[in-house]
């Protein structure tokens, strides 16, 4: 199997990046958020699809963290993680997986079109490689308004053969539009193993056609994802140009809530599951002495009881008014 390669992420500052106890928190709010997602989609409670991110917790909490809260973020049909990360309200993001009123998008965006401008988050997205012209077009108009606001692009691996990785990388570099562009390398596109579709190994080595600067970090290790990060958003916003940043990370659920991954080797699973992004961060914090076991179990709980008190608050909501059903439909 191909582990991820910590040689390729650069030294961890301390004194530069968000404190691992932040990140941490960050991780277990997507864990808890994600792991009660799946389930409430298997009893029926949650309609349409779903697609989590669990075991890719530290590549949204290692970029999230930073942003600044009016940077741009353009996501996937799997993006809860990094629109919580941003700092996208749980109830609000709850209610509307949940097709209520209350939520971020009165229900009716759901799981895969999930957004928040007040946030900058564009939106989710259902088409593959979607989020990256919209992060470019993002970025563009940050620079000609010269708003000092750095767009960031989420999409994964097999989005990279798509025609829409070429067209936004290239226009992103001619105009040095100040996008960050992230590819969540868990190795999968669906059902298929990247890992034969490309004589290229690495994502990041596509990036030297477009003149583009770009590294490959380890994306299970949150500390070294937002070291990277944070160096990609300071040099896009001192209007050094694009960045690609590749997170090579592992999803350790299906595709979609409900896949029994049968093309996945178990002894890869299992050899993945030992580099589980929180077990790192846990084990970091305990060896310097930042918390104890039942403090960081504590940290677990509290997200665990953030995200049950939005489940409570969702059921109770309204669903949206059918006389809603054409407010906020651009008509063309």
């Amino acid at each position: 199997m191909s582990h991820p390669d910590p040689s390729g992420a650069p030294v961890v500052d301390p004194a530069a990046s968000a404190p691992l106890e932040s990140l941490f928190a960050s991780m277990a709010l997507i864990r808890a958020f994600e792991t009660r997602v799946a389930e409430l989609y298997r009893d029926g409670e949650i309609p349409g699809f779903v697609h989590t991110s669990l075991g890719q917790e530290a590549v949204a909490a290692g970029v999230g963290l930073a942003l600044r809260p009016d940077d741009y973020l353009a996501t996937t049909h799997r993006g809860h993680g990094h629109c919580l990360a941003k700092g996208v309200d749980v109830d609000g993001m709850m209610a509307e997986l949940f097709a209520k009123a209350t939520g971020l998008c009165r229900g009716k965006g759901g799981s895969m079109h999930v957004a928040d401008p007040r946030l900058g988050v564009l939106g989710a997205n259902a088409i593959v490689g979607a989020s990256m012209p919209l992060a470019v077009g993002a970025g563009l108009s940050s620079k000609l308004r010269r708003q000092d606001r750095v767009a960031v692009a989420f999409f994964g691996e097999g989005a990279v053969n798509q025609g829409m990785f070429h067209e936004a990388m290239n226009l992103a570099a001619i105009w040095d539009a100040p996008v960050v562009f992230v590819c969540e390398n868990n190795v999968y596109a669906e059902f298929t193993d990247s890992r034969t579709m490309s004589r290229v190994p690495r994502v990041a080595d596509r990036a030297a056609a477009y003149g583009i600067a770009a590294s490959t970090v380890d994306g299970n290790d949150v500390e070294a994802v937002h070291a990277a990060a944070q160096e990609a958003v300071e040099r896009c916003r001192v209007a050094r140009g694009p960045f690609l940043l590749e997170a090579e990370t592992y999803r350790s659920h299906g595709h979609y809530e409900g896949d029994a991954q049968p093309y996945k080797p178990a002894e890869e699973s299992d050899a993945w599951g030992a580099l589980d992004p929180l077990s790192i961060a846990e084990g970091r914090l305990l060896e310097r002495g930042a918390g104890s076991a039942q403090r960081l179990a504590a940290v677990r709980s509290r997200a665990r009881e953030r995200v049950e008190a939005a489940v409570e608050r969702a059921r109770a909501a309204p669903p949206p008014a059918p006389e809603e059903a054409y407010e906020h439909v651009f008509h063309g």
